[in-house]
């Protein structure tokens, strides 16, 4: 009898908990991979002639398996163990690949292009940085760390590849901290890096190893914006030890650069990053660009024609913590809807609204806690962000991402809407007061759509192909939850969680 009651106990409770996170939101939609073999990520890759080439097959799937590429151009090469691709391609092309992935439950196919040529970054970047979560206490056991959980957590099986220092790993002229103090420059004037980081050239490669690539953070101003040192007048050294060191990205932070300015006009905002823009094209090593001026001089008119593979678009998303809701919906719905944005980015160039704020971040009190962003507002983000074409970066803690946070980065039918070949910004297509709808075309004629709820109660959000311009019968498919939703002749309506989104793919039956 005594058993019983536990029992019911227990299944009280377990209904009690599971009705608070449904009703929280806090639900994992996401499907769990299987133990057969699938390749995911980008389809098509960019590399300069003569660069050195990292690919790492993405793929999910019970291990050991053996990673094959059919047709690899000359001068690559492909470890079967681990799916890294490396190299370096001597001429100008575009070769079409296919990848194979085997293990004991089956085998996996998935055509892929590399194309080599002036253009990189042809579809969004996705990856790690480190600033929202450790700020100015970034080390070197921290991007280890980092690089580390990118492959044990599954992201790199989904893509995700780059690892990125943000501000703080050079040194700091005052600084009471003793590994931060020393001179900014060697006697030859190359950057030094401060103790926290003894050595770089080891920490990129350790990063390598792992299928990764790595980034780096410097301003065009004296010092950045924590106060480190920066690249000013010393542009063209700073970007040799980079490549010395083995980084292949760049974050590019205005920061003190705003005191050297000489005014306000085009001229001047475009001024820095011409120079480093210019420089890195003649390097032979891959470094992408990502210019960080906060929408300054209305960056997306310039940002690809000074060299930038992606520009922020605004100011920092997590700037005030507790701000960081309102922030996802002025700077990320409003803004690129008011300015249509989708109209400057595609392959090679990428608007940027800032970071993936979900996990755990700094609330910049010396605390690690979870977002503020609601379980709603973070299916909202990435959902925008995967249908505006932007780049993919989280910034929260990236060792300690619990189920549901990883669930949100490893859908792989949401982040195919983000890496599409075809690079199209997505766009507002309607909005009734709080209702919006948003979608993004597709390389294979597709569309991707999300019905998103900026209200505070539950609501109905209505697509309609005449929005679309199309016509006929359409099958849809919950991208989220990874199922058929059904056929559908004029229009499709879901309801809607607060401040939440319904994600879909619509394709026209044939």
């Amino acid at each position: 009898m005594k058993s019983r009651s536990i029992l019911f106990i227990l299944v009280v409770l377990m209904a009690t908990f599971q009705a608070f996170t449904q009703e929280s939101g806090r639900v994992i939609l996401t499907p769990k991979p299987g133990p057969e073999p699938r390749i995911h990520g980008a389809r098509i890759f960019g590399v300069r002639p003569g660069s050195p080439f990292l690919f790492t097959i993405p793929a999910t799937g019970t291990r050991p398996m053996k990673y094959e590429a059919v047709d690899l151009p000359a001068g690559l090469s492909i470890n079967s163990d681990n799916g890294q691709i490396t190299g370096s391609l001597a001429k100008k092309g575009a070769y079409r690949v296919t990848f194979r992935v085997t293990n004991a439950y089956g085998k996996a196919e998935r055509d892929f292009r590399i194309v080599c040529g002036d253009t990189i970054a042809l579809t969004p970047h996705m990856g790690w940085n480190s600033w929202y979560v450790w700020e100015n206490h970034v080390t070197e056991k921290i991007m280890k760390d980092a690089a580390d959980a990118m492959v044990s957590t599954g992201l790199a099986d989904h893509g995700f590849m780059y690892v990125n220092i943000d501000d703080c790993w050079a040194m700091k002229a005052g600084s009471k901290d003793s590994l931060l103090i020393g001179p900014g420059r060697d006697s030859l004037g190359r950057i030094n890096s401060n103790g926290r980081f003894p050595d770089m050239k080891g920490l990129t490669a350790y990063i390598h190893a792992k299928g990764l690539k790595a980034g780096i953070y410097t301003s065009p101003g004296p010092t950045t914006c924590a106060g480190h040192t920066g690249s000013y007048m010393h542009e063209a050294s700073d970007v040799k030890r980079f490549i010395e060191w083995g980084f292949d990205f760049l974050k590019y932070d205005w920061c003190s650069y705003g005191n050297y300015a000489k005014d306000t006009t085009l001229a001047e905002y475009e001024k820095p990053y011409i120079l480093m823009g210019h420089i890195l094209k003649k390097q032979r090593r891959d470094i992408v660009l990502n210019l960080c001026q906060y929408g300054m001089a209305d960056v997306w008119n310039w940002g690809r024609e000074v060299g930038g593979n992606s520009w922020r678009t605004a100011g920092d998303l997590g700037g005030s913590f507790d701000d960081i809701g309102k922030a996802l919906f002025r700077d990320g719905f409003d803004l690129y809807a008011q300015r249509n944005l989708q109209r400057y980015c595609g392959p090679g160039a990428w608007n940027d609204p800032d970071y993936l704020l979900i996990g755990n971040l700094s609330n910049w009190k010396g605390q690690i806690v979870p977002t503020p962003l609601t379980p709603d507002e973070q299916y909202t983000q990435v959902s925008l962000w995967c249908l505006l074409a932007a780049p993919l970066i989280l910034s929260g803690d990236i060792t300690r991402l619990d189920e549901f946070t990883l669930s949100l980065l490893t859908n792989n039918e949401v982040l195919d809407v983000d890496q599409d070949p075809l690079g199209k910004g997505g766009y507002r297509i309607s909005k009734t007061g709080d209702l919006e709808v948003w979608a993004k075309p597709m390389e294979d004629g597709s569309w991707a759509v999300g019905l998103f709820n900026r209200g505070e109660t539950r609501a109905n959000v209505s697509l309609h192909w005449n929005d679309l311009k199309i016509k006929g019968r359409q099958k849809v498919r919950d991208l989220w939850r990874q199922k058929d939703l059904g056929v559908f002749e004029q229009s499709f309506s879901s309801e809607v969680r607060p401040h939440g989104v319904i994600m879909v793919r619509l394709c026209k039956e044939l």
